[in-house]
């Protein structure tokens, strides 16, 4: 029972998020990505909880709440988009040899 929890506070830690959604339920995961040039929390995290009771409860509580000085937007997490491959061939382009 993944969530998305965005407009966090930079200053936000692990601990932090397990605390605050810890008092809707059993908190089993959190990921906080990390900018990897800066080494700093990049505003979002994905809270994971052991029910959908528990997960639904904490949307509810905490979705729009002030929590370190901004207002939290938490819903549950959709699947990964697929990303297309991109890039392409290289192929050599006009011109005589």
């Amino acid at each position: 029972m993944k969530m998305y929890v965005g407009n966090l506070s930079f200053d936000t830690t692990q601990n932090d998020l397990e605390s605050v959604f810890g008092e809707y339920g059993t908190v089993t995961d959190v990921h906080l990505p990390q900018d990897r040039d800066t080494g700093r929390p990049r505003g979002f995290a994905f809270v994971t909880m052991d029910s959908k009771e528990a997960m639904e409860s904490a949307i509810s509580g905490l979705d729009g709440q002030e929590v370190g000085g901004r207002n939290l937007k938490v819903n549950e997490a959709r699947p990964r988009e697929a990303r297309g491959g991109g890039g392409g061939g290289g192929g050599r382009r006009g011109g005589a040899w």
